[in-house]
């Protein structure tokens, strides 16, 4: 076993690149620190994930076939199988990001494996955060895997030797479903993207950025606004998008996909950004911050680790609209201070993320001589 980090023959490992969201940039971050290291994975949608093109991205025997590719329903009972016949023999030091699959691979005893989890699977064990194990397309597919999903997950679990959580709230999951214990690094945000060069008076609307799928509570974010009558701006899309315009009122704008440029002049300039959903960690919340702007989200998960109250924002108690809109209503943008916010949102850096995360991984290293 070679006992120096840059001496060791790295691979990351990522449950799907098939978008770039969240959990992918994380993995683009992690190959930045670990350059040298290929990047196994279940699936690449090349179409969609062109940032990944100078990377060495191996895919599993699951590529060939289109419908993997476009239907993560059909991939996900497959992706533990996909990984666990990865042939990873000659690599020293496996660091696999996920929230499934990727964690089951199968390593040698001397091969030290580092799991980042950025929560086990919602669908399987948290179904009141996310239903899709139970509804959607392919509802009966879900239903017939899910008992052995669980069972495949639970045998998984144990296969890291160690666990990083991207947050409190992701940790207290891993210990409850997995009892394993893990290190809190919070994932990356790129703050300095959002960094206003000249802090401006914000405009009168207020704004909301997210994948439009049910557990994101775009609805209830629409209500509160239909019943509030003030200027909304909708970033983003997904299979909601259609009842979510239909049921708005005309104060509701959805600008759907958006460029990088745009979404930060868009963050600059709200009034407010709304957070509704129960996150894991939930790295819009930081953007905005980072642009200066304050947080109205709701009080629970991952927002309770990254708004600040009074400070980068505030909450409302209970996820429904009402609630939103008693807290809009008492909101009060003057109080806030931009420079204030945009230092706070500072601790969620990219910088920071690769030198904790370096330095751990360096400590494991060396326990492990």
């Amino acid at each position: 076993m070679k006992y120096s980090v840059e001496n060791m023959n790295i691979a990351l490992a990522h449950d799907w690149i098939t978008s770039v969201a969240g959990a992918e940039r994380v993995m683009l971050d992690l190959s930045e620190v670990y350059p040298k290291a290929p990047i196994y994975t279940s699936v690449r949608e090349k179409s969609k994930t062109a940032i990944f093109d100078k990377k060495d991205v191996r895919t599993s025997f699951l590529q060939r076939y289109k419908l993997a590719r476009k239907k993560r329903e059909v991939l996900v009972p497959l992706i533990y199988f996909a990984f666990e016949n990865m042939d990873l023999s000659k690599f020293d030091l496996v660091i696999s990001s996920t929230t499934g699959g990727a964690k089951a691979l199968i390593l040698k005893p001397e091969t030290t494996h580092i799991c980042y989890c950025h929560t086990p699977p919602r669908y399987l064990w948290y179904p009141r955060l996310d239903p899709r194990s139970s509804s959607g397309s392919f509802k009966f597919l879900r239903k017939w895997t899910k008992k052995w999903l669980k069972e495949w997950d639970l045998a998984s679990s144990k296969r890291p030797d160690h666990y990083i959580a991207n947050s409190k709230n992701v940790q207290a999951r891993i210990k409850d479903i997995y009892g394993r214990d893990s290190k809190v690094i919070y994932p990356p945000v790129d703050v300095k993207k959002f960094n206003p060069k000249k802090i401006e008076k914000p405009k009168d609307y207020f704004l909301f950025v997210s994948r439009l799928v049910g557990y994101k509570r775009c609805d209830l974010v629409v209500d509160a606004f239909n019943k509030l009558g003030l200027p909304l701006k909708v970033i983003g899309n997904g299979p909601e998008k259609k009842n979510l315009i239909k049921k708005a009122n005309k104060n509701i704008e959805f600008l759907g996909f958006v460029s990088d440029e745009e979404m930060v002049k868009y963050y600059q300039e709200t009034k407010a950004f709304i957070f509704a959903a129960e996150e894991d960690f939930g790295i819009v919340p930081v953007e905005a911050m980072a642009a200066g702007r304050p947080v109205i989200a709701y009080g629970a998960g991952g927002a309770l680790e990254t708004v600040k109250e009074g400070v980068s924002g505030t909450f409302f108690k209970k996820q429904n609209a009402d609630s939103l809109v008693k807290a809009v209503k008492s909101f009060d943008a003057d109080k806030y201070d931009s420079k204030e916010i945009i230092k706070y949102a500072k601790q969620f850096s990219k910088e920071r993320f690769k030198r904790e995360f370096a330095k751990h991984v360096e400590s494991i290293v060396l326990k492990n001589k």
